[in-house]
């Protein structure tokens, strides 16, 4: 018995494919880490006290110097929120925060500079040709004062935290004297309670 042949089977037919075009999706805004950091800790209002900058700056890593962990002062962080609390509210806004950011990336970088050994202090001299670089000109006398003033073990030594809280007052101090140095020669008439509001306020 011959085997039973089958006839081929036939190709189904389909209508040719149409694709809708592909969905174009919005680029994602890039992150932004400094903003991330802040909302992070700030309240409903979107400010943050001297209490939340701490915590906001440790958290963030910026304040870590030399050691893993190492954190600003609360006291540093009064004076920077001080140096752009132009409203006397005592605290400070995303823009500010900013602007603070930068500032302490610079100083930092001012600081490793002369901080050859890594140690986290530098001594007078080296806070001399620091501040320097910030385009101060001062006496040497005047800054061994500084030293003395912000040695916390009274050894000639200054640690970052209190570098920051040295440029943090020399940037606020500085601008709001230029206000009344009318002349840009160094010199300034001001009233008694302008200079006690531009000394206790800092």
């Amino acid at each position: 018995m011959s085997g039973q042949q089958y006839p081929p089977p036939q190709q189904q037919q389909y209508p040719p494919q149409q694709y809708p075009p592909q969905q174009q999706y919005p680029p994602q805004p890039p992150r932004d880490p400094v903003a991330d950091y802040f909302y992070a800790i700030a309240g409903s209002d979107a400010q943050i006290s001297a209490y939340e900058l701490r915590k906001c700056l440790t958290d963030s890593g910026i304040s870590a110097y030399p050691r893993p962990g190492d954190s600003f002062s609360l006291e540093t962080c009064r004076v920077m929120i001080a140096m752009l609390d132009r409203d006397h509210s005592g605290s400070m806004g995303l823009d500010e925060f900013r602007e603070l950011w930068t500032a302490i990336e610079g100083w930092k970088r001012v600081f490793q500079q002369f901080d050859k050994d890594m140690s986290g202090t530098i001594e007078a001299s080296e806070l001399h040709d620091a501040i320097s670089q910030f385009g101060y000109n001062l006496r040497k006398e005047t800054v061994e004062a500084i030293t003395h003033r912000f040695s916390r073990h009274n050894n000639g030594q200054v640690l970052f935290d209190d570098f920051v809280a040295i440029s943090v007052k020399l940037r606020a101090i500085s601008e709001r004297f230029r206000r009344f140095d009318r002349e840009q020669n160094g010199y300034a008439t001001m009233h008694y309670e302008d200079f006690i509001l531009i000394t206790l306020t800092i």
